[in-house]
């Protein structure tokens, strides 16, 4: 999954799709990927919430216009009903919800579409979420999250669903590597397919504080946390940097024959 953010804030590539989003999706298509995530309120930590208006009209003529040149899937990566609604109107395929379909009217809306969902774990909100995230177990915690999640979405007749841990979103870095150790426990216990999305967050900091600069110092630590979480059970991993990670997982792939 390529993360194509249509905002001026976020983490590491605040800005940069503003009007070039076409050609950077078409990019990453070519490079493998398999899917378009397209966002257009920031989730990092201490971010500001955007309004409906505002990220409708940030998100809906992205998506319209990529699904006026590719065949390739679009998700879009929305906390908001109203969005969500307005981005299946011009052809998102999937919906990619960190509140887990927890917002009022949610279930309804991807009811009605009948698209694939992803839903997501976290601790808080985005505001909030790093100010002392605190688990007694977060794995069994984030796993009866997402049981729970999913029981909610298929009592609405919500069929395809995915689930995500939530790296980044209400851990410190102790709990997100429990996390990601963990992946085909997660598989195994909610069962659902796993999507990751480790990239370029800061945790990677963490490990190696010398990773100041999200965009810049992070490419090897996303790409060894995308490649052991496939390793690990993962079925979809988001990234910023896609050539680099497909290139990493064919390696893989071909050294294990």
């Amino acid at each position: 999954m390529g993360i194509l953010n249509v905002t001026p804030d976020s983490f590491s590539d605040g800005g940069e799709a503003d009007g070039v989003a076409a050609p950077r999706a078409l990019a990453m298509l070519e490079a493998g990927a398999d899917i378009i995530d397209v966002g257009g309120e920031s989730t990092r930590p201490g971010a500001a919430p955007v309004g409906e208006e505002q990220e409708i009209a940030r998100v809906v003529p992205v998506i319209a216009a990529l699904k006026s040149i590719t065949d390739a899937p679009i998700s879009i990566d929305t906390m908001k009903p109203r969005v969500a609604d307005a981005a299946f109107s011009v052809g998102a395929d999937v919906w990619n919800d960190v509140a887990a379909l927890q917002a009022p009217g949610a279930l309804g809306v991807a009811a009605v579409a009948q698209k694939p969902v992803i839903l997501m774990h976290m601790q808080g909100d985005p505001r909030t979420m790093q100010g002392a995230p605190r688990y007694d177990d977060v794995v069994r915690e984030v796993i009866a999250f997402l049981k729970a999640r999913v029981a909610a979405a298929e009592a609405k007749g919500i069929t395809s669903i995915w689930v995500d841990p939530g790296i980044g979103f209400g851990k410190t870095l102790e709990h997100n590597l429990a996390l990601l150790r963990n992946i085909r426990r997660i598989r195994d216990e909610v069962g659902r397919p796993v999507l990751v999305g480790a990239s370029r967050k800061s945790f990677i900091a963490r490990i190696d504080p010398a990773a100041v600069d999200a965009r810049a110092d992070r490419l090897g630590g996303s790409v060894a946390a995308a490649m052991l979480a496939a390793q690990a059970g993962a079925d979809l991993v988001r990234v910023h940097d896609v050539r680099e990670t497909v290139q990493a997982l064919k390696v893989w792939r071909a050294l294990a024959g």
